[in-house]
């Protein structure tokens, strides 16, 4: 009698796949809170800061206002809730002890870290259009190529706080991660000059900024606007820090998988 056992055909792409991409999506969608918190908040914030009569009238770069600069400021930091929202999932997930249950599947632990990263960028993405959508209908002036531009860097470079909210969902064993995030956020925004400009922050707070994960995706994002700053700067700042948080999520998700 043979015992040779069948092989078992493992799933392309390392188990990446739309199927689950979507069913990752049903689920975020359906916590009203998060959709919320990451979508409706920054264009509320946007008309409460960015829709006074001053704002409206300054003008910045060639053919934009102040209310454009600050409409992109807060597409950047909706962006940035919603692809840091998206990543943390995965604490819900640790809670319940999926993330061992995974290391008996042929799940690759790149290919579950890319369907959170592109589950995060999908929200990242409406939260920008959401946002860009209020502001073009309430004072906000940007060039055209600045509107293309601009949410478009915003959306691709909030790639970082995906990475961010993955991390931090494995470092944080929590229902209520975002409750925890959500001020370190606004900090952190604070901090690299996305509420405030960084030449108004004084030398001293305007070097700190350089190092925060948000200076550069604020940079890079409202550059089609205003045409001014340190690109090359702005870009290694987004680089370097994706590229710890990644391998900061991959790490952790390692750690987790091997706990079985």
């Amino acid at each position: 009698m043979s015992t040779a056992t069948v092989p078992r055909n493992l799933p392309r792409f390392g188990g990446f796949s739309t199927g689950m991409i979507k069913l990752e999506l049903r689920r975020m969608v359906r916590n009203r809170r998060t959709v919320i918190f990451t979508v409706v908040m920054p264009p509320v914030f946007f008309l409460l800061f960015g829709t006074d009569a001053a704002s409206r009238n300054e003008a910045v770069g060639a053919h934009g206002n102040v209310s454009g600069y600050i409409l992109v400021s807060m597409a950047v930091y909706g962006a940035m809730l919603a692809t840091t929202s998206g990543g943390a999932m995965v604490s819900i997930e640790r809670a319940a002890g999926w993330s061992r249950q995974l290391r008996l599947t042929p799940l690759k632990p790149i290919a579950y870290v890319a369907v959170k990263l592109a589950l995060a960028m999908i929200i990242g993405a409406v939260a920008v259009a959401v946002a860009f959508a209020v502001g073009s209908v309430t004072g906000a002036k940007l060039p055209v190529h600045a509107w293309i531009g601009c949410g478009l860097l915003a959306w691709v470079c909030a790639l970082v706080f995906a990475a961010f909210g993955l991390f931090m969902g494995y470092l944080l064993p929590s229902e209520n991660v975002m409750q925890l995030l959500g001020p370190v956020l606004a900090v952190l925004s604070f901090a690299g000059g996305l509420f405030v400009p960084v030449d108004k922050l004084g030398h001293t707070f305007a070097t700190i900024a350089e190092f925060t994960p948000v200076y550069g995706v604020g940079e890079i994002a409202r550059y089609p606007l205003t045409q001014d700053g340190n690109l090359w700067l702005a870009a290694l700042n987004v680089i370097v820090w994706t590229a710890l948080f990644s391998a900061g999520a991959m790490w952790r998700f390692r750690r987790d998988t091997a706990r079985v």
